[in-house]
């Protein structure tokens, strides 16, 4: 991956974050953090 790329990428990332959290008031970015908390848990039970 080239310096470009990974520019757009976080930019994209940034550009997701904030319009979720204009016009969702971060519901997905909230969603997504509990399911990656209860993925972790699950595959450290599993360790």
């Amino acid at each position: 991956m080239n310096n470009m790329t990974a520019v757009i990428l976080a930019l994209l990332l940034i550009a997701f974050f904030l319009a979720d959290y204009l016009f969702n008031g971060a519901g997905i970015a909230t969603f997504l953090g509990r399911r990656m908390i209860d993925l972790i848990e699950y595959i450290a039970f599993w360790r």
